[in-house]
């Protein structure tokens, strides 16, 4: 796999995420600090168990939101898109909108095609 393969479709970078992290450092520690942090952030019974995930955008293991419950996830898949960047649709969404407010780092990634 290719870093490019590992920015998510919202243009978030899934190396830098702690599940991703845990997942591939098999640390049980994180997992039980990111479990604990989420599950607070989130008021949502987040186990340190449901913490693996090995990238949004290619196969392997994935958190349950990732899998499932993300709905940014769920609209490139429907669209064929390889990231949002590549949809028409991305300026006017409001749920990129959050993610991009948030890490200015993932527009960055959006806007690169290559990925």
């Amino acid at each position: 796999m290719t870093m490019k393969e590992m920015i998510a479709y919202c243009g978030l970078d899934c190396e830098k995420c702690d599940a991703y992290l845990a997942t591939i450092n098999n640390d049980q520690h994180l997992r039980e600090k990111t479990a604990e942090l989420w599950a607070k952030l989130n008021n949502a019974p987040i186990m340190p168990e449901h913490i693996n995930c090995e990238g949004c955008r290619v196969n392997g293991a994935k958190t349950v939101y990732c899998d499932s419950l993300c709905v940014i996830r769920k609209c490139a898949l429907k669209k064929g898109v390889p990231t949002c960047g590549y949809c028409e649709d991305m300026e006017k969404c409001k749920d990129i909108g959050k993610i991009v407010l948030n890490n200015p780092d993932a527009l960055k990634n959006l806007n690169d095609r290559t990925v």
